[in-house]
Protein backbone atom coordinates (compact mmCIF):
# COMPACT_ATOMS: atom_id res chain seq x y z
CA UNK A 1 0.00 0.00 0.00
CA UNK A 2 2.71 2.16 0.67
CA UNK A 3 5.94 2.95 -1.26
CA UNK A 4 9.42 3.34 -0.44
CA UNK A 5 10.36 6.77 1.04
CA UNK A 6 13.13 8.77 -1.21
CA UNK A 7 14.81 11.87 -0.29
CA UNK A 8 16.35 13.71 -3.30
CA UNK A 9 19.34 16.34 -2.61
CA UNK A 10 19.51 18.78 -5.41
CA UNK A 11 23.33 20.21 -4.74
CA UNK A 12 24.96 22.27 -7.08
CA UNK A 13 27.93 20.03 -7.36
CA UNK A 14 26.23 16.14 -7.34
CA UNK A 15 22.62 15.24 -6.85
CA UNK A 16 21.96 12.53 -4.52
CA UNK A 17 19.25 9.86 -3.87
CA UNK A 18 18.30 8.31 -0.99
CA UNK A 19 15.84 5.31 -0.45
CA UNK A 20 14.50 4.04 3.02
CA UNK A 21 16.65 0.90 4.25
CA UNK A 22 19.10 1.36 0.98
CA UNK A 23 21.04 4.31 1.58
CA UNK A 24 22.15 6.66 -1.28
CA UNK A 25 21.32 4.97 -4.21
CA UNK A 26 22.47 7.35 -6.77
CA UNK A 27 25.38 9.95 -6.50
CA UNK A 28 25.66 12.05 -10.27
CA UNK A 29 27.12 15.31 -10.99
CA UNK A 30 24.19 17.91 -11.05
CA UNK A 31 25.37 18.12 -14.87
CA UNK A 32 22.75 18.21 -18.03
CA UNK A 33 23.63 18.24 -21.90
CA UNK A 34 20.49 18.79 -24.32
CA UNK A 35 19.91 19.95 -28.25
CA UNK A 36 19.64 22.98 -28.54
CA UNK A 37 17.29 22.02 -31.47
CA UNK A 38 14.88 20.37 -29.76
CA UNK A 39 15.95 20.76 -26.47
CA UNK A 40 16.19 17.11 -25.85
CA UNK A 41 18.32 15.90 -22.79
CA UNK A 42 21.40 14.23 -24.76
CA UNK A 43 23.11 13.55 -20.98
CA UNK A 44 22.82 13.72 -17.47
CA UNK A 45 25.09 13.52 -14.40
CA UNK A 46 28.86 11.63 -15.13
CA UNK A 47 28.06 11.60 -18.76
CA UNK A 48 26.88 15.08 -19.32
CA UNK A 49 29.78 16.46 -16.52
CA UNK A 50 32.92 14.47 -19.30
CA UNK A 51 30.57 17.45 -22.16
CA UNK A 52 31.70 20.37 -20.11
CA UNK A 53 33.65 22.74 -22.52
CA UNK A 54 33.65 19.72 -24.70
CA UNK A 55 30.42 20.28 -26.74
CA UNK A 56 29.75 20.66 -30.40
CA UNK A 57 27.64 24.24 -31.20
CA UNK A 58 23.91 22.33 -30.91
CA UNK A 59 24.51 20.70 -27.44
CA UNK A 60 25.22 22.61 -24.61
CA UNK A 61 26.17 20.96 -21.24
CA UNK A 62 25.02 22.87 -18.21
CA UNK A 63 24.95 23.11 -14.26
CA UNK A 64 21.39 24.42 -13.79
CA UNK A 65 22.02 24.98 -10.23
CA UNK A 66 23.82 27.97 -8.86
CA UNK A 67 24.59 28.61 -5.49
CA UNK A 68 22.38 26.47 -4.07
CA UNK A 69 19.58 27.17 -5.84
CA UNK A 70 18.16 26.33 -8.96
CA UNK A 71 19.31 28.24 -11.50
CA UNK A 72 17.32 26.78 -15.18
CA UNK A 73 14.22 25.27 -13.51
CA UNK A 74 13.21 23.68 -16.67
CA UNK A 75 16.53 21.76 -17.47
CA UNK A 76 16.32 20.98 -13.59
CA UNK A 77 12.56 19.76 -13.60
CA UNK A 78 13.87 17.29 -17.00
CA UNK A 79 16.86 16.01 -14.65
Amino acid sequence: MFGKKVGIDLGTANTLVYVAGEGIVLNEPTVVAYSLEDKRIVAVGSDAREMLGRTPGSIIASRPMKEGVIADYTTTSAM
